[in-house]
């Protein structure tokens, strides 16, 4: 017999996840139960000889939500790598190098959110933006500025978001303007101890739905100083710490030209590098710190199109993931202009196509690409759900006992966007492929983080 009790209620229908990297599991008419605390407490598939047993008591205790043929049920997607703060400024000023954009579009916007009014209007968007667009676990760049970006929290905790949100450290006075960077270093480690504090405390978070992450902005933007300071962080806290790592030519020359170290050897020589680093990007890697990277099972977020946009190279992530280093995607709200990890995913198929197939025409078909280096849609899906929750180190991505329940229904609409799913020879490996490609926000119907519906 049930504990039902115990049961807060199960859901009946289609479902996908990827328990395996690579691998697709289809569950038809499957069968998960959620408890009190938003957690899995058992799962059943058809043919299990306790189903229709389980079935019955819970339709007769009335917990029982039964989804619609036509819809999908997958793990909540997980955002690795999103700039909060420069939602205003997506879709613009693409075509310009890294280092101008950050300074003509990026800086000036983000000294904007001194303004706490003007920050509120702008988080609430974005967060529910993602929210709408399947994710329910984001990691949040916000601003140098505390009380705004402790507003970014709030916002995530007040629509259910599973959020790592992170106040920007940055001090060299090199490389930020004058009008946008910290004011010294003591500062910084006062400003940011205060935001962990309050973020940890916040009404509502006694269960750390959010949570608060050390933010150095990447390395050409803080002194050494400040990043041995963050790190002493880091390890006092066992905090999350998230940046970007060796994202383009010019970012990682500076870390040699002005240390004689790589990013990682940085990261790991200041105590930033541990289990929760999140390192966006990751482009420019060489052996040794790929070896680093694995021994101490820290992860990357892997942003496929702001790679394309601002690195003049493609991370090599099929070579990464043959490696078992940890990866998940990123929107790279506003490098990239979509919110949307679905994009995300079938970029990283596209873009890893591209390294496998070449560009120069110059070149014969045999020299222009690097041999197996493709992405399958369903590693995208792994990196996109179990990927990204591997490198938070949550126990969400998948359905399975004593995991989060995070996860969307997808379905498609026959007035609505571009999604259409033909039963009658679409596959269940279609049918995810399809949805990687083509769901709009439209297509995400219901959301529950923790357990919890929430309002998308």
């Amino acid at each position: 017999m049930l504990d039902l009790d115990n049961i807060k209620f199960a859901i009946q229908g289609d479902s996908y996840h990827c328990p395996i990297k690579g691998e697709i599991e289809f569950n038809p008419n499957g069968l998960i139960l959620v408890d009190h605390a938003g957690d899995i407490i058992a799962t059943y598939r058809q043919d299990d000889l306790q189903y229709i047993q389980v079935l019955a008591q819970l339709q007769h205790a009335n917990k029982l939500q039964v989804l619609n043929k036509g819809q999908y049920l997958l793990p909540g997607l997980v955002d690795l790598h999103c700039h909060a703060s420069q939602w205003p400024q997506a879709g613009k000023g693409l075509d310009l190098p890294l280092y101008d954009w950050l300074q003509n579009y990026t800086f000036p916007l983000e000294n904007r959110y001194q303004d706490n009014q003007f920050a509120t209007a702008v988080y609430q968007d974005v967060s529910q933006r993602l929210l709408a667009n399947g994710t329910t676990s984001a990691v949040y760049f916000a601003s140098i500025y505390r009380q705004s970006t402790e507003l970014l929290a709030k916002a995530c905790l007040s629509i259910g978001q599973r959020a790592f949100v992170g106040k920007i450290n940055m001090d060299n006075p090199e490389q930020c303007p004058d009008y946008y960077r910290e004011a010294s270093v003591a500062d910084a480690i006062e400003d940011t101890e205060l935001f962990i504090h309050n973020v940890q405390s916040l009404h509502g978070n006694q269960a750390g739905l959010v949570k608060p992450v050390i933010t150095p902005r990447f390395v050409p933007s803080c002194s050494h100083e400040l990043l041995k300071a963050l790190g002493g962080l880091v390890q006092q806290h066992d905090l999350h710490m998230q940046t970007h790592c060796s994202e383009s030519d010019w970012a990682r020359d500076y870390s040699k030209q002005h240390y004689n170290m790589t990013d990682i050897e940085l990261y790991a020589e200041t105590g930033l590098l541990n289990h929760k680093s999140i390192l966006a990007h990751s482009i420019f890697l060489t052996q040794s710190d790929i070896t680093t990277i694995k021994q101490v099972d820290a992860g990357i977020a892997h942003c496929p199109l702001s790679n394309m946009f601002f690195a003049n190279a493609a991370m090599p992530a099929r070579e990464l993931l043959n490696q078992d280093i940890h990866i998940g995607l990123g929107s790279d709200i506003a490098g990239a202009p979509t919110p949307s990890i679905f994009r995300s995913a079938f970029d990283a198929v596209s873009h890893s196509r591209v390294r496998e197939e070449g560009v120069n025409i110059y070149l014969s078909a045999e020299q222009r690409g690097i041999a197996n280096s493709r992405i399958s849609f369903n590693e995208a899906f792994w990196m996109a759900t179990n990927g990204g929750g591997k490198v938070l180190k949550e126990k969400i991505g998948i359905f399975t006992p004593s995991y989060h329940f995070d996860a969307i229904v997808v379905e498609a609409k026959a007035q609505v966007g571009n999604l259409r799913i033909w039963p009658e020879f679409d596959s269940p490996q279609d049918v995810i492929e399809k949805i990687i490609a083509l769901a709009q926000p439209e297509n995400v119907s219901k959301v529950w983080v923790q357990g919890k519906q929430v309002n998308r």
